[in-house]
């Protein structure tokens, strides 16, 4: 038979998905996968059961449903400091996954490069490589996951035609300063680069950081293709509804690559949404104390177990670090928690370029009860797993 993809020769599964399925399978509280198990907002779930009643069941327009595109660009015009024209400057995707996907096919040709921050979601690699494209990666350093403007910059001298950013950053819960960025910027103008944000955890950022868009920095309109999605903000994650948004000129590319990828994004959810995308800042506001309240009690449950993390500045993410017992793969590590303690966890080297092996990721997008659990679990787990040393 005809050899298959040579691009995809060196992929695996998603180790994230595929710790869920380990959860599952030894019956673990899955903080592994990163999504909520609470409900979205009630005005949204009430709009979705009226929506099934409508006419909104066959495909709406292919960038986005008109009113959908005419509320997001209300709210984030609001939010990035410009007037942004639903129908010049938005196209409406399946998730971010897709945004992500769609904007760097957008932007780069085979062979093109692409600077990744490691640690860094999954996808972003994946995403470079299905392009054709080839990725950069500059490490961020921990405990704060700062990175070195030198090496950024010998990244930007070998003529990368895009940078992705994640802000808030999954894994390490990482929110780029105002000077971070401005170094991001300085750069991306001299090299003459694109810069594709990802900022799903937008509204997820615990005080004092603050969430900066960086299209919103002086110059950097024309050359950011910000891309999100509700998924997070809204407790949606089955719903797949993302977006671009970007200058026009990028739009119109933007929707001819969306166009041939999925044709378009749920018409119904589409509608059910626009609730949501109406809620005033109070709803944002206590979207943060919400969060910040599930950190403060997971770090606190950590802590007391002298389990040490770190601390995120944004999104719902915590790196644990192993170290101490000694295990080689962390992937094993994992199995072993999930089967031994019931806990799931994602490890840390599926994040990170470098050779990683002593961090692991969870997650606190859970009820209370939930985390508690999780904590109870691991309350005596040092007697649970076997020592590597």
């Amino acid at each position: 038979m005809p050899a298959l993809s040579e691009r995809t020769k060196d992929f695996t599964d998603s180790v994230i998905r595929r710790m869920t399925r380990v959860s599952l399978q030894y019956n673990a509280v899955n903080l592994s996968q990163g999504f909520p198990d609470f409900d979205p907002p009630k005005e949204i779930l009430d709009r979705l059961a009226q929506v099934a009643g409508e006419d909104f069941h066959q495909y709406s327009i292919t960038w986005g449903a008109q009113n959908f595109r005419e509320a997001l660009a209300e709210k984030q015009s609001r939010l990035m400091g410009r007037k942004i024209d639903p129908n010049g400057e938005i196209v409406v995707t399946c998730g971010s996954t897709e945004a992500m996907m769609a904007a760097v096919m957008t932007v780069t040709n085979p062979g093109d490069k692409v600077v990744v921050f490691s640690p860094f979601y999954e996808n972003y690699g994946a995403d470079t490589v299905l392009s054709g494209s080839q990725p950069i990666y500059v490490p961020l350093y921990p405990p704060e996951f700062n990175f070195n403007p030198d090496e950024l910059e010998a990244a930007f001298r070998q003529k990368p035609k895009a940078l992705i950013l994640c802000n808030p950053s999954n894994p390490s819960g990482k929110v780029f300063t105002l000077e971070e960025l401005k170094i991001i910027a300085e750069l991306a103008e001299k090299y003459d680069t694109f810069v594709i944000t990802d900022e799903v955890y937008e509204h997820i950022v615990y005080e004092p950081n603050k969430h900066i868009y960086f299209s919103s920095l002086p110059g950097m309109w024309e050359r950011t293709i910000s891309c999100s999605s509700l998924s997070k903000t809204y407790s949606i994650t089955g719903w797949r509804l993302g977006y671009i948004i970007a200058p026009s000129y990028i739009i119109d590319t933007a929707k001819k690559v969306h166009d041939f990828l999925t044709v378009g994004a749920a018409a119904p959810l589409q509608e059910a949404a626009v609730t949501g995308l109406k809620f005033g800042d109070d709803y944002y506001r206590q979207l943060r104390d919400t969060y910040t309240g599930k950190r403060d009690l997971f770090l606190k449950g950590l802590d007391d177990l002298k389990i040490p993390h770190t601390i995120p500045q944004g999104a719902y993410y915590i790196l644990l670090d192993i170290s101490e017992f000694g295990y080689e793969s962390d992937l094993e590590f994992c199995e072993v928690l999930a089967r031994d303690v019931g806990v799931g966890a994602v490890p840390g080297s599926s994040f990170f370029r470098e050779n990683v092996n002593h961090l692991i990721r969870l997650h606190f997008a859970k009820k209370d009860e939930i985390l508690n659990e999780a904590l109870n679990r691991l309350e005596g787990f040092r007697t649970k797993i076997a020592y590597r040393k």
